[in-house]
């Protein structure tokens, strides 16, 4: 009896571990086939609208910007856009190609790699993982190079203010109108210079500066180099020209013959005394210390463009009791030249120098009108920042360069 109750138990036992391990098995099973059910029930986005394409503005051409409407699944529903896939064709029922893509949340995208007059069709897509939306169409589209930055309108009022001033000004200097210049100590102390060099016996020592005639601060040396020549031939006092650039020289010869043909005293000239001494930086400092120290010049006129060398040339010019006029736009050799020079034309100064010395209607024209053109975008400065202090922020756009 015993031995059959046993038996009865076990097959209990057996029964229910049967049934709960059939269950387990039911259950993952169904689990498994919900999770498959889910996964495949998954769609793709909804797609973007209203894609459009248009050439885009103020370039050189080659650039079409697309446009569109972000899906309604972007940033939000089961199926979130990760990226937008933008494709390209030459044909409305041509192929259309992948050519860039463009992050979540983007409505445009540049492409940059368009052929002018050519239409163009583009398509846009939504993206979630390997989920494509379907492609969004928009019309034909042409890139095209625009004459005109309208951004950059401000600029061009701007040059033609300037233009305008200096074409009037320079017309009134032609007509013999006098126009006022801030006199210069250094350019009014010129005559004073060449006469005392006169006076002692010695000559004048024009020092161009070391640049080529590709520099602008050389150019406006030869031009006071022109007047120098004058005034020595005037006063008949030979002058020196040591330069350090070939084309330098013959520029300066021919300036040099000129003003001496212009005083009447071209039997004067000299070729030799405008000479070429080297490129070399520290040599041609070395030459004309050389010159300095045997010719001992009354006066001496740095202009030009200089660098390290300027100490040295203009320590040697004072040793030997030169009066020295010195002028250069840079910025790091001016306090060694207003510490050993008699007088010192300070940056633009060299330049209004030309115009000053020489009186030439153009060049006069030129400085007044940039003169008067400076003064115009200082009083818009001054009223701009007072707009700007009492809360008009909209003056910025008219000036920011676009």
């Amino acid at each position: 009896m015993l031995l059959l109750l046993l038996v009865w138990a076990n097959g209990i036992h057996g029964t229910v571990i049967g049934e709960s391990s059939n269950l387990t098995v039911a259950l993952q099973t169904s689990t498994s086939f919900e999770s498959f059910q889910t996964e495949n029930s998954l769609t793709a986005p909804a797609p973007p609208t209203n894609v459009m394409g248009r050439d885009r503005p103020n370039d050189a051409g080659g650039r079409v910007i697309i446009s569109w409407t972000k899906s309604v699944d972007d940033g939000q529903g089961t199926n979130s856009v990760q990226e937008y896939v933008i494709l390209r064709s030459a044909a409305v029922d041509g192929e259309f190609e992948e050519i860039g893509t463009a992050r979540k949340g983007a409505t445009e995208y540049v492409d940059i790699n368009t052929r002018d007059g050519v239409e163009y069709y583009y398509s846009v897509k939504a993206a979630a993982g390997v989920l494509l939306s379907d492609g969004a169409f928009g019309e034909a589209t042409t890139s095209a190079a625009q004459w005109f930055h309208t951004g950059r309108a401000n600029m061009l009022v701007a040059v033609l203010v300037l233009s305008f001033l200096i074409l009037w000004f320079i017309r009134k200097a032609k007509k013999g109108e006098a126009l006022y210049i801030r006199p210069i100590a250094g350019l009014e102390a010129v005559d004073d210079a060449v006469g005392r060099a006169t006076e002692m016996g010695r000559p004048i020592m024009y020092i161009p500066g070391i640049m080529d005639m590709d520099n602008i601060q050389t150019i406006a040396g030869i031009i006071i180099l022109s007047r120098v020549a004058r005034k020595a031939a005037e006063y008949e006092c030979s002058i020196l020209v040591p330069t350090s650039k070939s084309i330098v020289m013959s520029a300066a010869q021919e300036t040099v013959k000129e003003a001496y043909i212009d005083a009447g005293r071209p039997d004067m000239y000299d070729a030799n005394n405008i000479r070429y001494l080297t490129d070399d930086q520290f040599g041609y400092a070395a030459g004309v210390d050389g010159i300095m120290l045997r010719e001992k010049p009354g006066a001496i006129f740095f202009m030009g463009c200089f660098y390290a060398e300027s100490l040295i040339l203009a320590e040697t010019g004072h040793s030997v009791g030169a009066i020295q006029i010195a002028g250069t736009a840079q910025p790091s050799q001016l306090p060694f030249f207003v510490t050993a020079c008699d007088y010192t034309l300070i940056g633009e100064e060299l330049f209004a120098a030309s115009a000053y010395l020489s009186k030439q209607p153009l060049l006069l024209g030129s400085l007044k009108g940039q003169d008067w053109g400076k003064g115009l975008i200082i009083i818009i400065l001054i009223i701009g920042i007072t707009l700007v202090s009492l809360g008009f922020d909209q003056i910025v756009s008219l000036f920011t360069v676009r």
